[in-house]
């Protein structure tokens, strides 16, 4: 499974660089990523991670653009320094790298706040675009396939912990403008796209998602969509 996104995805302003954090116990794996990047003049690897624990302290010693992520490392894995990450350095964008495909798996990626994943078979093309997307703000859900995933696995409640409230406890939680936020998200807009067709200012967006992730109990734009689909706030079938 590989998270598609544009095929040609809006670049970094000119000049400004994505500056990069490998993080994979594999040196031949970080390697590829390395000669996958060097073919391009708007990245810049600040780092490099060999499990969990090194790219915790390597991120928030230097605040990487993106992140990418292995999961199976030893210590910390991938997931559990996603969702560390995430709580800690909500603005930095996380992509994990896995084998896996199956929904309940990647159900938990994107549970930890992931905001992309994709096969370790992917270096070339993919693996930039998704860097370039998630660099822009894309979500995870501006794929058909992804979403698909997601229905397969909203639809098998053994795939799911519901952490978060259910029922007549969630009414009212969100106000009307919230949820219209939420949805254009999980639609895969940016904070900027979703200013433009509201005609609000991005900080008043940046503002809104920060009362919304208060309210959900999350810390990333990924786990807000998750919780407010897994409830039912909004559904996939409402997702443009």
């Amino acid at each position: 499974m590989v998270t598609k996104f544009a095929e040609e995805p809006t670049k970094k302003k000119p000049g400004k660089i994505i500056r990069l954090l490998l993080a994979d116990d594999h040196p031949l794996i970080r390697k590829a990523l390395r000669d996958a990047f060097a073919r391009h003049d708007d990245f810049e690897i600040i780092a490099e991670a060999r499990n969990g624990e090194e790219a915790i302290k390597l991120a928030e010693k230097f605040i990487p653009d993106v992140i990418i992520m292995d999961i199976s490392m030893p210590g910390i894995n991938g997931i559990e320094a996603t969702r560390i990450l995430k709580k800690k350095l909500p603005d930095v964008a996380i992509v994990v790298l896995t084998i896996h495909d199956d929904s309940e798996f990647v159900f938990s990626i994107l549970e930890a706040g992931a905001d992309a994943y994709l096969t370790k078979e992917v270096f070339d093309d993919e693996v930039i675009r998704a860097v370039y997307g998630v660099a822009n703000g894309e979500t995870i859900l501006a794929s058909k396939a992804s979403k698909e995933l997601l229905r397969e696995a909203l639809n098998n409640s053994s795939s799911l912990s519901l952490k978060h409230a259910t029922g007549s406890a969630w009414e009212g939680v969100l106000s009307n403008r919230e949820v219209c936020i939420i949805r254009l998200l999980a639609s895969g807009m940016s904070n900027k796209k979703i200013a433009e067709k509201l005609n609000l200012s991005d900080l008043t967006v940046k503002n809104y998602l920060v009362q919304i992730f208060n309210k959900l109990n999350v810390s990333s734009r990924t786990e807000a969509v998750i919780a407010v689909l897994k409830v039912g706030i909004i559904s996939l079938d409402e997702i443009g």
